[in-house]
């Protein structure tokens, strides 16, 4: 029996709910690759609030807290000043809204890189406030040594290879990733090292797809594209991207829905409303007692 928070709709506040069902774990997920074969494709999608949450938890295996949050909920140019309370803060509502997802949560630039010790406190910090099952953290080779001191130490970790958004200012750019030879053998290389050190899954990000597919054939964990390939052993999307929340995106997401649209036709019938005095009406307000 696992314990979650629903949301009381009339107070929107969050009260513990006993759930009949256990969490998936990071052993089960990592299980889904059996000798090199992934029956059960992993579905991820990003999710920054307890709501969010909610609504995408039952469709889900994993959900990620990813500092694309810096982005999406707070406007900001890139995830680069994303700082580890914001990761902690929306990674405990993702928890608190889930009883089924394992709940990873990005480790935020500058908050591992320095070396295992300072990646340890982090990553620790992270999962104790939040209650979250695992990290996420970016770069191959370099990082190996912080993977293995982290997951011997009880913190399960999923690599990220290819386009690493938190290295934009060293790659120049959003672009795609792996269209040399001597690149696409580093992100294989990277993948590898990764696998090796202990990783219970890699993000592959925007990489031409022969070398998702290279990456995915040579590591014994699952590998969850985006940008990446269908072979690999999962995907994952920004969850308001595929929902079609903002204007423009990358051109690997599929835009499932059109919500933006949605919200601000409503938001103007709203506004018509309130202008012409017809809301609210009789149903929204309390007359008095005959």
């Amino acid at each position: 029996m696992s314990t979650t928070f629903q949301l009381d709709t009339s107070t929107s506040r969050a009260t513990p709910t006993p759930q009949p069902i256990r969490r998936l774990t990071v052993p089960k997920i990592r299980q889904r690759k059996q000798g090199g074969v992934t029956q059960e494709p992993i579905v991820m999608l990003t999710a920054y609030t307890a709501r969010q949450a909610q609504l995408l938890d039952p469709h889900c295996d994993m959900l990620l807290v990813g500092d694309s949050l810096g982005q999406v909920i707070y406007g900001l140019p890139s995830s680069l000043p994303v700082t580890l309370e914001m990761m902690a803060n929306h990674a405990a509502a993702v928890v608190r809204g889930s009883y089924h997802s394992v709940v990873a949560v990005d480790m935020p630039f500058g908050t591992y890189e320095a070396s295992p010790e300072k990646a340890f406190e982090s990553a620790s910090y992270l999962m104790k406030f939040s209650g979250a099952a695992a990290v996420k953290l970016e770069g191959g080779q370099v990082m190996a040594e912080t993977v293995n001191f982290l997951v011997n130490r009880g913190i399960p970790v999923i690599g990220h290879v290819g386009l690493t958004p938190q290295a934009v200012n060293v790659l120049g750019g959003y672009m795609v990733r792996g269209r040399g030879d001597a690149e696409a053998e580093k992100i294989v290389a990277d993948a590898r090292s990764l696998d090796e050190a202990g990783a219970f899954a890699i993000v592959i990000e925007g990489v031409v797809e022969p070398i998702a597919i290279d990456v995915t054939k040579a590591v014994s964990c699952p590998t969850i594209g985006i940008g990446a390939s269908s072979q690999c052993d999962g995907q994952v999307l920004v969850t308001e991207d595929m929902l079609g929340m903002f204007e423009r995106v990358p051109r690997f997401v599929k835009r499932y829905e059109e919500i933006a649209d949605t919200i601000s036709a409503t938001a103007q019938r709203y506004s018509e409303e309130v202008r012409a005095r017809s809301f609210p009406g009789v149903e929204q307000t309390y007359q008095p007692k005959k």
